[in-house]
């Protein structure tokens, strides 16, 4: 890692080693839901309407896949590569939907290191408290530069 300004740089294309990774969880709510409703302007009745839910085969509200996708953005830009990371490229395939109160960890592996381009593919997961695969996918970035 290096600084720039006093602010520390994430890992270098160098520094990055396959198998190595990180996770970022956190408890999707409703407020959270609403508030990505309202960010995407998706406002469809099965993440807002819990009457109109309970007509899909979930029963119930839940929240747009995008939400919990979203969190492998603290992964990638925060911890693993982190600060400086630019994201080229994520696929991410859902596998199961997202209720109100779970709590989803979004990890990030390094899979491979592109040496031509400098480039890391990451496999990505996103997990529920339950351990069952709610989506997986990869990323393709660009780790910061050694300054």
């Amino acid at each position: 890692m290096s600084q720039l300004q006093g602010i520390e740089l994430g890992y270098t294309y160098d520094q990055l080693e396959v198998g190595m990774s990180a996770s970022f969880t956190k408890t999707i709510t409703e407020t959270d839901v609403y508030l990505f409703a309202g960010i995407s302007g998706d406002f469809n009745p099965m993440h807002t309407n819990e009457e109109f839910a309970k007509l899909t085969p979930f029963k119930t509200r839940i929240a747009h896949g995008a939400l919990p996708q979203s969190l492998i953005a603290p992964v990638l830009g925060m911890k693993l590569p982190g600060l400086g990371t630019v994201a080229l490229e994520v696929l991410c395939r859902f596998r199961a939907p997202t209720f109100f109160g779970d709590t989803v960890t979004a990890t990030a592996e390094v899979e491979e290191k592109i040496e031509k381009r400098r480039w890391i593919r990451m496999k990505c997961t996103w997990t529920n408290q339950r351990q069952e695969l709610v989506a997986e996918g990869y990323a393709l970035v660009m780790p910061p530069m050694a300054l």
